[in-house]
């Protein structure tokens, strides 16, 4: 069977008007025995209980030439009928209808679709079994006298909820992989392009092992295609792409830089390398750098080749392997490797409702001064089973099941050098929705960044000097009015945050800084009773606060301070009663960012507006920030994660038939 796109045709609910055309149809797909009547199609129009589809072209005539009849149960579908007329038949209409069924079947959460097929059309049989139907019973005369049907059933994946695999390994010739005992099905390139159970379910884990990935060969297609179906797929094309540049390898690699030279200085040679193969290495002592290879570049299996250069470890290149080029004393690791992997407890874990998508939130069950406390987390959690999602908390030791989830919402403080920002950038490139992403925990850590690009782009800050250490000259204090405030770049919560009085203090502090970072950030110290802090999403404005400083203290938080409490006062408002040039600015400097979530920092003083910062993964507490909109400030987020992931898994949708 090839597959071809469907182009110019739509599907849409039937109306009085297409009687005429029902019954037209009716007398030219079906023998006498199996007609509806007119009362019956008249009837099957104005019912609940049915639902009549009609197919037509999409050109200004929109001519009628097909429809699909189905009859909703409980818990079952039936498909009563697809009709084609004749000269529309054997074009893919029947495959296009029947692939509209199988989605309608989803979104409903239908649990099984039934149909009934004479029993003498053994083509048509032929044709279900091919798409997953499986026969049940053959009913004697049920059509009428001497005109059997053979009943015919397709379980749903909310009826296999609980026992079916998501994991899908595709491979040239299945009857090669050997090893069975997998928590994963098995199939043909051939099946995987062309059974409808595999077009249009967005839940399967898809393992690329064809024997080739070169542009336009079977494996890239593989790829392709699942990415196009909403589905997960390992490797991807962008995977497969970024293998072959070089400093794309040597950019994902700089992260465990470190981490690899460590592991590698036992090494006498110049040259090393290691296969990873689902994560693992035969290689001993080397399985915990072959699993962080594996976060880095997503791939069933692979080969990394080392090099030393001035006495460092570099990759020199990573290659994607197929299982025809493992050699064939590893196949059984391979084997060995894979069972492990696919048997995680990850991929087994069931749901007991059938939720659209999963969302994984990130925490620390231990931070003192988390950005959301435990009430808030758990109305996020309402919010989204409200919209039909499911929602997950996780911790830094469950990086490892990051693909399981469609999102992750990370409400952790974030640091460019912790697990936070592995997180972030593993589910970014497992193509998860991602908040805080990686380059707004990358942009909003750094004040420098943040100083370069406002004042880029013409937005009033407090007046910033960037101090480099071995080129910092202590004369540059003199011009300056003090008190000044200076920042370690990557400060956050007011920690890294000094203020200094005069130039002998401003020395000293100065000095320790450059002991942490090669530049530190001075300010002039701008004094006002409040901060405001303007919560964004999506570019649009959410909440209004006013962060009040401290008591007797010049900072919002005053971490020396005797009380539990550390942070001052607080105030939120609605966004109407903030003056429009705070909510304007501050629009301006979270685009500058990205679209995620943010909170802006900002001043107002004398009628002037300055921009303090731009923080990710701003702090939503419970009686605080959703002080005004209570909980539809949590549904407002989960809805742009909702969104995002629905514009994610349809950016390329793709209609497949049959020649």
């Amino acid at each position: 069977m090839t597959v071809n796109i469907v182009m110019n045709v739509k599907i849409r609910k039937s109306d009085s008007n297409d009687f005429n055309f029902l019954v037209k149809l009716e007398e030219a797909s079906f023998p006498a025995y199996q007609r509806s009547t007119k009362q019956g199609i008249k009837h099957g129009i104005q019912s609940e209980f049915q639902e009549i589809l009609i197919l037509e072209n999409k050109d200004k005539n929109k001519v009628q030439f097909g429809a699909l009849v189905l009859f909703k149960y409980s818990k079952s579908l039936r498909i009563y009928s697809i009709g084609i007329l004749p000269e529309f038949q054997n074009m893919g209409y029947g495959d296009y209808l029947l692939k509209h069924a199988f989605e309608y079947a989803d979104r409903q959460h239908f649990e099984k679709i039934l149909i009934e097929v004479s029993a003498k059309n053994t083509k048509l049989i032929d044709w279900y079994k091919n798409r997953g139907f499986n026969s049940l019973e053959t009913i004697v005369d049920y059509y009428g006298e001497g005109e059997d049907a053979v009943k015919m059933e397709f379980k749903t994946n909310v009826a296999s909820c609980s026992t079916k695999t998501t994991n899908i390994i595709v491979i040239n010739q299945p009857h090669k992989w050997t090893f069975l005992d997998i928590n994963a099905k098995i199939i043909s390139v051939k099946e995987y392009i062309s059974n409808p159970i595999y077009q249009t379910n967005t839940d399967f884990r898809i393992f690329n092992l064809c024997s080739s990935y070169k542009y336009q060969s079977y494996g890239y297609y593989i790829s392709l295609l699942a990415s196009a179906r909403g589905q997960r797929i390992i490797p991807s094309t962008i995977t497969i792409r970024d293998f072959r540049i070089v400093n794309v390898i040597h950019s994902i690699a700089y992260d465990i830089e470190e981490y690899t030279n460590k592991s590698l200085h036992k090494e006498k040679g110049n040259s090393f390398s290691l296969n990873v193969y689902f994560g693992q290495t035969n290689t001993k002592g080397y399985n915990t750098l072959a699993g962080k290879l594996h976060q880095l570049f997503e791939a069933p299996l692979f080969k990394v080749d080392f090099i030393k250069h001035d006495e460092k470890w570099i990759i020199k290149k990573v290659q994607v392997l197929t299982l025809n080029k493992v050699a064939e004393q590893d196949l059984n690791y391979v084997y060995e490797f894979a069972k492990k992997y696919f048997n995680k407890k990850r991929f087994n874990s069931t749901k007991l409702v059938n939720y659209k998508y999963d969302i994984a939130i990130l925490i620390n069950p231990k931070e003192e001064n988390s950005p959301s406390c435990p009430k808030a987390l758990q109305k996020f959690k309402s919010a989204a089973n409200r919209k039909g999602l499911y929602l997950e908390f996780i911790t830094k030791q469950d990086i490892d099941k990051i693909n399981e989830f469609d999102a992750l919402f990370i409400r952790e403080t974030t640091s460019v050098n912790d697990h936070t920002y592995e997180f972030s950038r593993t589910a970014y490139a497992e193509g998860l929705v991602v908040i805080d992403d990686p380059w707004s925990i990358l942009r909003c850590s750094n004040k420098i960044y943040q100083n370069e690009i406002f004042k880029k782009h013409k937005l009033l800050t407090p007046e910033t000097e960037i101090f480099t250490k071995n080129l910092f000259d202590p004369k540059v204090l003199n011009q300056m009015n003090f008190p000044l405030v200076l920042k370690q770049p990557d400060s956050a919560f007011s920690l890294g945050v000094i203020k200094v009085e005069d130039k002998a203090e401003a020395l000293v502090e100065i000095n320790k800084l450059f002991k942490i970072s090669d530049m530190v950030v001075c300010q002039e110290f701008l004094y006002s009773d409040f901060d405001w802090r303007i919560g964004i999403i999506d570019n649009t404005p959410l909440f209004a606060c006013k962060y009040y400083m401290y008591k007797d203290h010049w900072q919002i938080y005053n971490w020396k301070g005797e009380e539990d409490d550390k942070s001052g006062n607080s105030e939120t408002v609605t966004i109407e009663s903030v003056p429009e040039i705070v909510v304007q600015t501050a629009l301006k400097a979270a685009a500058l960012i990205g679209d995620g979530l943010y909170g802006v920092d900002l001043k107002m003083i004398d009628g002037k507006v300055y921009v303090v910062e731009v923080n990710d993964n701003p702090n939503i507490d419970d009686g605080i920030e959703d002080f005004v909109l209570k909980d539809q400030l949590y549904d407002t987020i989960i809805d742009s994660i909702y969104q995002r992931i629905e514009i994610a898994k349809n950016i390329q949708k793709i209609d497949f038939r049959r020649k």
